[in-house]
């Protein structure tokens, strides 16, 4: 685990299971129809039980699916978490067709709808580099400058990049040593 304080919140990257987690929200890599699927999204739907599922249901009915970079929020159902905010990252296809803004939107309104849910503890995995294809050295690089960018506007209390297998946490932590303590 690397902890790093930056503007008054917390930066953690750990090794584990997103769905174990217990800050207030954990962010799900979801597909656009917000039904469940593999993966993240799976393993977040299997614990959480029927009620993310439903309120999924509710989210398509009234705002129909989710474009990739967006986000919505549902309750954690069984989770520890009280939240699940649902984004949806891009395929990647070569970096050419809009990948990299498409990733940083997706973290970027995960991390306004929490902030303007009142909630101080936030939860990510690896948003698109799983199936999705997404070049985890390149992906590392977005999630944490963004985050960087929103906390130093935006008050969280903590940060975590929960990161499943050994070779995508080693990446993380190089990459969180590279942009929280240049220039910081």
């Amino acid at each position: 685990m690397l902890e790093i304080m930056f503007c008054g919140t917390k930066v953690i990257v750990l090794k584990g299971d997103i769905t174990k987690e217990d800050t207030e929200a954990i962010v799900n890599a979801a597909n656009s129809s917000l039904l469940g699927g593999g993966g993240v999204d799976g393993a977040i739907h299997r614990s959480g039980g029927p009620k993310i599922l439903e309120q999924c249901k509710e989210i398509r009915k009234t705002k129909g699916t989710c474009s990739t970079g967006e986000a919505v929020i549902t309750t954690g159902g069984n989770l520890n978490a009280k939240y699940v905010i649902h984004t949806v990252g891009p395929i990647w296809q070569g970096g050419n067709k809009n990948e990299p803004q498409l990733l940083q939107n997706a973290y970027r309104n995960s991390l306004n709808l929490a902030y303007s849910e009142g909630i101080k503890s936030i939860s990510f995995p690896s948003i698109s580099t799983g199936v999705y294809g997404y070049p985890i050295e390149k992906a590392s690089i977005i999630a944490l400058e963004t985050t960087k960018d929103i906390i130093s506007k935006k008050d969280f209390d903590e940060i975590r990049f929960i990161l499943f297998s050994e070779k995508d946490y080693k990446t993380y932590i190089d990459t969180l040593k590279n942009i929280f303590e240049k220039n910081s």
